[in-house]
């Protein structure tokens, strides 16, 4: 079953390429804008084979721009930073605002509640009805229904 077969092989055939030979005639020449198609060149190698292509010019090295000192990154940080900063001192300016104002509403209301307490007092202490006079004795002279009588 495993038996080794044998098989015959055909001979090995090798190809080698033919040089190409330089046209005698040359080929027409079509007038092309400038700039547009580059220009075809051959080349005759040491065997005497000729390689037709396009030129490649060279790669031309890009331009390096100078970076700049710092990098944008850290620059918007430190702006961001400056605008929290303004920030803070404007929450702290408007919270000790707000303080002040609560002290002054306080006093406000304080100040309201003594003088209404007061003119309640007043109100109660006083005698109703005025129609009788208080005697108050001053230096002798006598005081009564608020007519003088010396």
């Amino acid at each position: 079953m495993n038996e080794p077969t044998t098989h015959h092989s055909a001979p090995l055939v090798v190809h080698h390429p033919t040089p190409i030979t330089p046209a005698a005639h040359a080929a027409p020449v079509v007038p092309v804008q400038p700039g547009t198609i580059p220009a075809v060149t051959s080349v005759v190698l040491p065997d005497g084979r000729v390689v037709t292509g396009y030129a490649v010019a060279p790669a031309q090295p890009e331009l390096v721009t100078a970076k700049p000192v710092v990098s944008r990154a850290a620059v918007n940080v430190a702006v961001g930073g400056v605008g929290f900063l303004a920030t803070c001192g404007g929450l702290l300016l408007l919270t000790s605002f707000i303080t002040a104002l609560t002290a002054l509403v306080t006093q406000l209301v304080i100040l309201a509640a003594v003088v209404t307490g007061g003119w309640i007092a007043v109100r109660v202490l006083t005698p109703s009805g005025g129609a009788s006079g208080t005697t108050v004795n001053i230096r002798r002279a006598v005081f009564k229904r608020n007519h003088f009588r010396g």
